[in-house]
């Protein structure tokens, strides 16, 4: 698709492997030096909880393969735009003081996590059950950047499958922990998590996301989600993620990524006037203050 921001001309195009390494690094070798970024989605470039970074092994390996052409997976929007997210839900009139959040995973939503902290939800965070099928939820973001501290330098190493759903796998549905979903209003975090392990119902829940097709939205409406709320706005009938967002900006700046601020990101999304999209699926009386 085409996309014009800030007088500069944008083909966003989208390419899946289906989760084939193979492939993905021959797309990269094919593309280095023909694009101006890539943006990595399906899997990420760190692991991340405030200011902790650890690079997966499994991808570093993978887009090593690079000359050119920088690659972004989105994680600095995570951390910097995703946190005011929240508030500006509450500016909106959206009421989510007192409100119970799962979030799927803290360290890939650490950002997400705090700002729906600071507004004063009650935080579930699922790295534990979701990733590594530990039934024990964190309840406190110094409890998970500390179990951070632990565990990233292990999970860094496991292999990108262990790590994220890949291929057909991010089409499956296996509901896991639905007392989890049950207990709370607000379910947040990657799609492709919520997807997998979410149950059949969802009755009267806000789902706080990123990228989401026609037929997902259908999805959620038809399991009785009550609002949907997209961090990246709408674009040729989707919501494209941050990887994709921040590659453009990467592209715009004409900079590498390690050369720029987050408060030029932040700059940006301001400049631009992007906001959240959100769309109402269902009854969102108890939601509006």
């Amino acid at each position: 698709m085409e996309i014009e921001l800030l007088g500069c001309h944008f083909l966003v195009e989208r390419i899946g492997v289906d989760g084939d390494k193979k492939r993905f690094v021959e797309l990269l070798k094919e593309l280095d030096g023909q694009v101006d970024c890539f943006g990595l989605g399906g899997a990420d470039l760190y692991l991340r909880a405030g200011k902790y970074r650890y690079e997966v092994v499994d991808v570093a390996r993978l887009v090593s393969v690079l000359r050119k052409t920088p690659i972004v997976d989105g994680g600095e929007l995570k951390e910097t735009w995703e946190r005011e997210v929240p508030r500006y839900l509450e500016e909106e009139g959206f009421r989510l003081r007192g409100r119970t959040a799962l979030i799927m995973s803290g360290m890939d939503r650490y950002g997400l996590a705090e700002g729906l902290w600071q507004v004063g939800c009650r935080l579930l965070i699922g790295d534990m059950p979701f990733a590594l099928g530990i039934p024990i939820f964190l309840r406190r973001l110094w409890t998970l950047r500390f179990l951070s501290v632990l565990m990233m330098p292990v999970l860094r190493r496991l292999p990108i499958d262990v790590l994220y759903p890949t291929g057909k796998e991010q089409e499956r549905t296996t509901p896991r922990f639905p007392w989890a979903f049950e207990q709370s209003d607000i379910v947040a975090g990657d799609f492709l998590y919520i997807r997998r392990f979410m149950p059949e119902k969802l009755p009267g829940k806000m789902v706080l996301t990123n990228t989401v097709t026609p037929a997902d939205v259908d999805d959620l409406k038809a399991r009785g989600v009550a609002l949907l709320v997209t961090t990246t706005p709408e674009m040729g009938g989707r919501s494209f993620g941050t990887n994709v967002l921040q590659a453009m900006f990467v592209a715009l700046l004409e900079k590498r990524p390690e050369d720029i601020a987050p408060g030029e990101y932040l700059a940006l999304l301001r400049e631009l006037k992007i906001r959240p999209r959100i769309v109402t699926l269902g009854e969102v009386g108890s939601w509006k203050t």
